[in-house]
C-alpha cells in the first residue's frame, strides 16, 4: 500500500488512476458472443454456459420448484435480514416518487410531466467469488415500486446448473418475474437481443466484469439503454487525529475485499495516524479468509496526506469516489462541500457496509470518476419522463407570432405554417 505525502496538484491526476483496463479493447470479443446469441438463441446461450461456466443446462430459466426448494434452503436469520433490507430500501426508494404539476406557462399553455415506468428491464447479478443477493434487493426493489411490468434477472449458475438460494429468495420477495441461468456477456445480449427464452428488456442495470462491462458498453449503442458505466468498487476515508484508527481499517478491508481490482484510499492532513491505520490494516487483514483477494486489492491502495481541510475536499471532489466515508470532527461541514461522489457515510458510526446491504440507500453506485456526472441507481433509473402540453384557442392566439417569428428565422416554414392555419381558422 503506498502512503503519499503533500502531492502537489500536478501529482493528483497520477494518484487518482484506478486499477481499471480499457473495456473497448474487449469489444472485438464480446460481439463475437453478442452477435452468436442474437442470431442462435438459446442454442448459443447454451453454448456458452458449458464453455464459460462449465455447465450443461437443458432449461434456461428457474423453475417454480427450485425456488420453493431455495426457500427452504435459506437460514431464518438471513431471510430476516434480507425482509428488514427489502424495507428499508422500499421506503428509502418510495419517497422518491415524481409528483408532476401542471403549469401555466403562459396564459392558455398549460405544461406538465409524468413519470412512466420502463416497461421491460433487465438485472444483472454477478456470481463469482460471493452470491449478491443484496444486488437483487438494491435493482428489483425500485424497479417493483417504479411500477416496471416485466423484471428478468440474469445470474450464471453453478456447474449444477443451480443458483444460489439466497439469490432466488431474494429475486421472489422483491418481485422479479423471471430469472435466468445465464452470466457473462451471453446475459447482457440475451437481454439485449431477446431469445427464445429470455425476453428483450429496454434497459440492463447491474455491476460485472469487465467482459460484462464490454457487453452492457456495446449494447447500449443502439439496442438498449444501461443504468451507467461500471468499473471495480472503491472508495476514499477522510479521517482526522479523532478517526478510530481501526475503523478507518476496517473500512479499508470491507471495500479491499470486494475483488483483485477495487480501490481504498485514505486521505487525512493528519500524518500522525498513518502509522496506527496500517498497523490497524495489517491486524485486521490476517483474519480475513479472503485475504488473498483483499491483498492484491490494496496493493494499489493508497494513503494520502494533504495539506490542509480545503486541499482534501478540492481533492476528494477531483477523485469523484463510489464510496465517501468521512471520519472527521466536523464530518457534516465536510459533507456539505462535497459535490462529486456516489454515496457518502457521515460520522464514526456509518459504514458503507450499511449502504451495501440494509439502510436503505442503493448501492449499485458510479465508479471511476463517474461520479462527476451519473447518480447511483434510484427510482428514477426505472422511469421516463414524458411531457405534455395543451393550449387552448386564445394560448395560440397569445404565442402564436412567438413561434411564428422563431420558425421563420430558422427557416423553417412548414413550422411556421403549423401556426398559421390554426390563427387563420379562428
Amino acid at each position: 500500500m503506498e502512503i503519499i505525502k503533500y502531492p502537489e496538484y500536478t501529482e493528483w491526476k497520477n494518484i487518482s488512476k484506478r486499477a481499471t483496463m480499457d473495456v473497448s479493447t474487449l469489444f472485438d470479443t464480446v460481439r463475437q458472443v453478442l452477435d452468436d446469441v442474437r442470431i442462435n438463441g438459446d442454442a448459443a446461450i447454451r453454448k456458452y454456459e458449458k464453455q464459460f461456466d462449465k455447465v450443461d443446462l437443458t432449461d434456461l430459466l428457474v423453475s417454480e420448484e427450485e425456488i420453493a426448494e431455495a426457500e427452504s434452503l435459506v437460514s431464518e436469520d438471513l431471510k430476516q435480514a434480507i425482509r428488514t433490507a427489502k424495507e428499508n430500501i422500499e421506503t428509502f426508494h418510495a419517497s422518491q416518487r415524481f409528483e408532476g404539476k401542471k403549469i401555466q406557462t403562459a396564459p392558455g399553455v398549460v405544461c406538465w410531466q409524468k413519470a412512466v415506468p420502463i416497461e421491460k428491464v433487465g438485472l444483472y447479478v454477478p456470481g463469482g467469488t460471493a452470491p449478491l443477493f443484496s444486488t437483487v434487493l438494491m435493482l428489483a426493489v425500485p424497479a417493483q415500486i417504479a411500477g416496471c411490468k416485466e423484471i428478468v434477472l440474469c445470474t450464471p449458475p453453478s456447474k449444477t446448473g443451480k443458483i444460489h438460494p439466497a439469490i432466488l429468495f431474494a429475486a421472489k420477495v422483491s418481485g422479479v418475474n423471471k430469472i435466468c441461468k445465464v452470466g457473462g456477456s451471453q446475459a447482457i445480449a440475451a437481454m439485449a437481443y431477446g431469445t427464445e427464452s429470455i425476453p428483450k428488456v429496454y434497459k440492463i442495470f447491474g455491476p460485472g466484469n469487465q467482459y460484462v462491462t464490454a457487453a452492457k458498453q456495446w449494447v447500449s449503442l443502439k439496442e438498449v439503454a444501461i443504468d451507467m458505466p461500471a468499473g471495480p468498487s472503491e472508495v476514499e476515508v477522510i479521517a482526522d487525529e479523532f478517526a478510530n484508527p481501526d475503523f478507518i481499517a476496517a473500512d479499508f478491508l470491507s471495500q479491499a475485499e470486494h475483488g483483485v481490482d477495487s480501490q481504498a484510499i485514505l486521505v487525512t492532513t493528519t500524518e500522525a495516524i498513518v502509522e496506527p491505520v496500517v498497523k490497524a490494516i495489517e491486524e485486521q487483514l490476517k483474519r480475513l479468509p479472503r485475504l488473498e483477494i483483499t491483498e492484491k486489492a490494496l496493493a494499489h491502495s493508497r494513503i494520502i496526506v494533504l495539506k490542509n481541510t480545503q486541499e482534501v475536499i478540492d481533492f476528494t471532489n477531483y477523485y469523484a469516489p463510489e464510496h465517501l466515508i468521512i471520519q472527521t470532527r466536523d464530518y457534516g461541514e465536510i459533507a456539505e462541500k462535497i459535490r462529486n461522489a456516489g454515496s457518502v457515510f457521515m460520522g464514526p458510526y456509518t459504514p458503507e457496509s450499511a449502504g451495501d446491504y440494509a439502510s436503505g440507500t442503493n448501492h449499485t453506485l458510479p465508479t471511476n470518476g463517474y461520479a462527476h456526472a451519473y447518480s447511483g441507481v434510484n427510482l428514477d433509473s426505472f422511469i421516463k419522463k414524458m411531457t405534455f402540453q395543451e393550449i387552448s384557442a386564445d394560448g395560440i392566439r397569445q404565442l402564436g407570432d412567438t413561434i411564428r417569428t422563431m420558425a421563420a428565422n430558422e427557416e423553417l416554414e412548414a413550422h411556421r405554417n403549423a401556426v398559421t392555419v390554426r390563427l387563420n381558422a379562428l
